[in-house]
């Protein structure tokens, strides 16, 4: 297929921006001014280019498409036009002594508005009506009434909280992808070029094919792996979907189960360390956390959210007959097979000892990725066409640029609530409706999580939410890392709840089924990605890092399983065997006592789950005895 002459020069602007992520990790950045204003425009300009506004609307004429490049060309020219302002008045800004003109105000705004329509285009109306209604409050919030009203600000404070200094656009998130997050998209890019992938599903088959459902539960672990590589769930459905969904259907699975087995496991990839789809790079440096330490918090709960994810399609393979496959049917393993797993764990492995030595994340991501690039000479296809690397950096770099752009949104959204407080006045409204019960402050962020981040790629989604809820939280109490890793997980979660489920609507069209239903069983699926992160909020020592005790982090432990066993088997109809609707009601109530922490009630309902599966197996055992 043929590629326009924007395209190109934008996936050359992307191999640029790659080159620059790799000099940027391993040498640092230069004057902030300048690398963080240039990086920036390059993105702007790039995205542009790959996602110009006459494809967008389907133009077909001439004039229509000379138009549309007009439209394309001023909003560039006024972002460059208001960046060359900032360096301009960079060296004055630092020492506070800088004037801005109504000229400079007025380019500095429109700059803004450009920015929020560039992000519309990229990433929908979400994240563009928050950013966008941000900025209108600032300009008019003095009009409001109530609470959220404002004491009212001059055009002068607005662009210099917003554009011209660094708590806005080019505050810390800018930072963070520049110096961090961009060589992490870049080396997951390499990666799913060397061509680990196939070897990888192959493996998983093999390893998990004697388990009924097995197909499903090699979907898992393939997607799982790849999915940490990657800070978009969708392109992982999109890149591994393809050959897991139709495998699970073969087997025996309806369409939608398959379909929501891999939104599911895609999901899962963003909460595994150590790479976890480069948020948690963000999480650390928004925590002043050692990202090590991060990796060591999430531990915990990743393998929670796994187990019930294996448990919940195991129990789904008993109930509808979904056996295991036969010796014969599975996959022979070769020697390519093995060299081409090393393609993936050998870049993993850097990432871990490179971070076990004490160096930083950017210049583990360096280093994993110049070992990523060196393994996967390993596969003589990418030998025979070398230019698959380089066409792996150019994407790395585009994908960086639209990241770029949503942060840049978010900077205006962080600097408007700093301007105006309406951070604080988030948080004493979410504390009054809360009537200071951290769990239902809890409960009414995770609703406000899922809608918030429903549209929006992982990054952006936790970043936005974090800002706008974490405060009400902190405000109860609640550890500053648990409070991050709940909105991780539910910013993450967000792209498998209906009705805007990106992952469910990625899978659907691959296993040809009802993207709604697709989005409704992935709920199901992932009851523990739901009900973990208030566990770890309410017991600190899952995350091991917090308050660590070990009584408590036996009960946590004793609580999840509980939990987890007991939901998984209501929700399936099927526990040791199959359940009447009695028993799943009864598991329900259990799992709810069980949830129950500080009040003694919580015994209640492990001795209630304990006592349903004795129940069952005295049944099954009398079953055994009659037949």
């Amino acid at each position: 297929m043929s590629i326009s002459w924007a395209a190109r020069i934008g996936l050359a602007l992307g191999f640029v921006l790659a080159l620059q992520a790799l000099w940027t990790s391993y040498f640092g950045m230069f004057d902030p001014a300048w690398h963080r204003t240039v990086v920036f425009g390059v993105c702007i300009l790039a995205a542009v280019l790959l996602n110009p506004l006459s494809r967008r609307v389907g133009a077909s004429s001439a004039g229509a498409r000379a138009l549309c490049w007009a439209v394309d060309a001023a909003l560039v020219g006024v972002v460059l036009l208001a960046l060359q302002r900032f360096i301009a008045t960079s060296d004055a800004m630092e020492n506070m002594l800088v004037d801005y003109s109504r000229t400079d105000q007025w380019i500095a705004l429109l700059a803004l508005f450009a920015c929020i329509e560039l992000t519309r285009r990229e990433f929908g109306l979400g994240l563009a009506l928050v950013s966008g209604g941000v900025l209108v409050y600032c300009l008019g919030g003095e009009m409001l009434p109530g609470l959220f009203r404002h004491a009212g600000f001059t055009l002068d404070q607005i662009v210099q909280g917003t554009w011209y200094g660094y708590t806005g656009v080019f505050g810390m998130p800018v930072a963070v992808v520049i110096e961090l997050l961009f060589i992490y998209i870049v080396f997951g890019m390499v990666l799913e070029a060397t061509g680990a992938g196939p070897a990888l599903i192959r493996i998983a088959v093999r390893a998990t094919g004697r388990v009924p459902g097995g197909p499903a539960h090699a979907a898992i672990v393939a997607s799982t792996l790849f999915g940490c590589m990657s800070g978009s769930v969708t392109a992982n459905v999109a890149g591994t979907g393809t050959f897991t969904i139709p495998m699970m259907k073969q087997k025996g699975f309806r369409p939608e189960f398959a379909g929501a087995v891999e939104a599911a496991a895609s999901t899962a990839g963003q909460f595994i360390p150590p790479v976890m789809g480069a948020v948690a790079f963000m999480l650390a440096q928004l925590t002043a956390t050692p990202y090590i330490l991060v990796c060591a918090a999430a531990l915990v709960p990743a393998l929670a959210y796994l187990a019930a994810l294996f448990l919940a399609v195991y129990l789904e393979a008993r109930r509808t007959g979904v056996g295991a496959a036969e010796i014969s049917e599975l996959p022979r393993l070769n020697r390519r097979d093995a060299i081409e797993s090393l393609m993936f764990v050998v870049p993993i492995a850097t990432v871990i000892v490179v971070l076990l030595m004490g160096r930083s994340p950017a210049m583990a991501g360096f280093w994993a990725t110049v070992s990523a690039i060196v393994m996967g000479l390993l596969n003589p296809e990418l030998r025979r066409d070398p230019m698959r690397l380089v066409r792996s950096l150019a994407q790395g770099g585009a994908a960086g640029a639209r990241i770029m752009i949503a942060v840049g949104a978010i900077g205006i959204v962080v600097a408007g609530m700093n301007l105006t407080g309406l951070g604080l006045a988030f948080a004493q409204t979410v504390g009054a409706l809360g009537s200071e019960n951290l769990f239902l402050s809890l409960l009414l962020t995770a609703v406000a999580c899922l809608a918030l981040g429903m549209g929006m790629p992982t990054l952006p989604a936790y970043l936005i939410i974090v800002l706008v809820m974490g405060p009400a939280l902190r405000a109860m109490g609640a550890p500053l890392i648990a409070v991050h890793m709940f909105v991780l997980y539910y910013a993450v979660l967000s792209a498998i709840t209906p009705p805007v489920a990106l992952a469910a609507f990625a899978a659907a069209p691959i296993a040809n089924a009802n993207p709604m239903r697709v989005g409704v069983v992935a709920m199901r699926l992932t009851v523990a990605g739901f009900i973990v992160p208030f566990l770890f909020v309410l017991n600190p020592s899952l995350l091991l890092i917090v308050d660590f005790d070990g009584g408590d982090f036996a009960i946590g432990v004793l609580r999840i399983v509980c939990v987890v066993w007991a939901l998984s088997a209501a929700l399936a109809g099927h526990g040791l065997a199959r359940l009447a609707l009695p028993m799943r009601g009864a598991y329900v109530v259990a799992a709810a006592l069980a949830l129950m922490k500080g009040t003694g009630v919580d015994w209640l309902g492990f001795a209630a789950v304990a006592g349903l599966l004795a129940f069952e197996l005295l049944r099954g055992r009398r079953a055994l005895v009659r037949a």
